[in-house]
């Protein structure tokens, strides 16, 4: 109950937003923070300021609640997220996926910054998430469940809708890029991998390797939200040909990535919406 009721008052408090309807809702992960000023016609608030709501310490994420339109699709987007390597707790890191539910969207995007696992990978491509592997050791829906919300037993079969994924491929292939397929592994961080742990987590199947996405998407399919996932590799972890990670290198590749992710993300929702209606 203490759940619904702090969603009830977040919504409460963003009016705006609720009125426009958002059809979609948008996590920007590291360094693609810029897509929310292509957001038009809204506004912004801190996510803080709302009821049930941590607030980010991660460089990069800037911890607002944007609405407006985008590719004019109402959307609502959570500019920066929260990880479960802050302290947070799986409640906390799923509240805006929930909001958004909240507040009407139907499709979820969820974007991240990750390392390239698949060796046919380049640095700077943008690929999209077919498939998840949790290696968090921990899931949002455990507990109590919240029935008003979704069933206890979600069925994980399609978590990245297929119809979409379809539609952000032609899109990206409309434009003459490369947008391939692939699975991503969520760890629990903070920590990178070792070499033996990028040999393991490709041997069971990962394209590619972060610390986020999957708590939001297990809560999204548990709500009856369609998703698209979308990571910018910013780095190669090929534990033959490993170099020291740098932080500030990470996000400026992310950054530089950052005009073709909102391209795509735009494309794609235009796309999906006038299919839908």
């Amino acid at each position: 109950m203490f759940l619904q009721e702090s969603l009830t008052a977040a919504v409460a408090r963003l009016p705006e937003a609720r009125d426009l309807k958002p059809l979609a809702g948008i996590i920007l992960g590291t360094g693609l923070g810029g897509l929310s000023q292509r957001i038009s016609g809204g506004g912004r608030r801190s996510s803080g300021e709302l009821p049930g709501f941590a607030k980010s310490t991660v460089e990069s994420h800037s911890g607002e609640i944007v609405w407006g339109r985008l590719g004019g699709v109402p959307v609502v987007a959570m500019s920066g997220r929260f990880h479960f390597y802050e302290g947070h707790s799986l409640a906390e890191i799923v509240m805006p996926v929930r909001l958004m539910k909240l507040l009407g969207v139907k499709l979820l995007v969820v974007s991240n910054a990750a390392g390239g696992l698949n060796p046919q990978y380049r640095k700077g491509d943008i690929v999209l998430i077919e498939d998840h592997i949790n290696l968090m050791g921990a899931n949002p829906l455990t507990g109590a469940n919240e029935d008003w919300l979704g069933p206890k037993f979600p069925d994980m079969i399609e978590p990245y809708s297929h119809r979409v994924l379809d539609t952000a491929e032609a899109c990206a292939l409309k434009k003459g890029r490369r947008a391939p397929r692939g699975v991503y592994v969520a760890v629990a961080g903070p920590n990178l991998e070792t070499r033996a742990e990028y040999r393991f987590l490709r041997l069971i199947g990962a394209d590619l390797v972060g610390m986020s996405t999957v708590p939001e998407v297990i809560a999204a399919v548990h709500c009856g939200l369609d998703v698209l996932g979308v990571s910018c590799v910013t780095d190669m972890c090929l534990p033959d040909a490993l170099h020291p990670a740098n932080i500030q290198e990470i996000i400026a590749t992310a950054s530089a990535a950052e005009p073709l992710m909102c391209e795509l993300v735009t494309d794609t929702l235009a796309a999906t919406f006038q299919k839908s209606h």
